[in-house]
């Protein structure tokens, strides 16, 4: 059986994990017969966002890996505590958190830097040879991680494919329903929300991405 590492970004598509790509992640890897352990990192996240508004709000800070716990039912792990020699893929759901927690590409665009613990942990799966699937708007990490020349798909946003292919990887346009594969980096990535427009459209991708990470582990 497959041990999956899947990185969450906190709880909530504004400003953390988004909680339907977490959850369709999970079910996903459970459905294909593979075990997983969530992480996140201990650090506070970059703002506190009223689900309800779209507005932040003013004077509140929270926790990610606090966050993130919510989805996971407390069974997380700090990402500090993440070691590759222990899994055989890792996953990162998308949402606005991995562009705001994991990296500032949500602020800083193609000047984007990525959170030093995360950057670290997925090099070092890219460079034991392990398969990384990154979901969403997450795939705008693809070239720190796993180097120039990296291919990878957010769907088809113009804007955000221009950022991609600036900071050294290559986008393939994808529809929702599916993934795309870079065999050579073993990088999966698939659009889900960044074209989903149901719960059902972002499962089909998703689904798919977690099939090919194990495909390739």
């Amino acid at each position: 059986m497959a041990k999956v590492a899947v990185v969450l970004s906190g709880c909530g598509v504004y400003d953390g994990a988004e909680i339907n790509e977490a959850v369709l992640t999970l079910l996903s890897l459970e459905q294909q017969g593979a075990s997983y352990q969530c992480f996140a990192p201990d650090r506070e996240q970059m703002h506190v966002i009223n689900h309800l508004t779209g507005e932040p709000v003013a004077g509140e800070s929270r926790n990610v890996l606090v966050e993130a716990a919510r989805i996971a039912r407390g069974n997380i792990k700090p990402l500090t505590d993440a070691r590759v020699a222990d899994f055989d893929a890792l996953v990162v759901p998308g949402g606005f958190g991995a562009a705001k927690n994991l990296c500032d590409f949500a602020v800083a665009g193609a000047q984007m830097t990525v959170q030093a613990d995360f950057l670290a942990l997925a090099r070092d799966f890219h460079q034991a040879g392990k398969p990384i699937g990154l979901i969403c708007i997450a795939p705008v990490m693809s070239a720190a991680i796993c180097g120039e020349g990296s291919r990878c798909t957010i769907g088809n946003e113009a804007e955000v494919a221009a950022a991609i292919e600036a900071m050294g990887g290559e986008h393939l346009e994808c529809p929702v329903s599916e993934a795309r594969v870079d065999t050579e980096k073993k990088l999966v990535t698939t659009p889900a929300y960044m074209l989903a427009g149901s719960v059902s459209e972002a499962y089909a991708g998703i689904s798919d991405c977690v099939k090919e990470v194990l495909a390739l582990s």
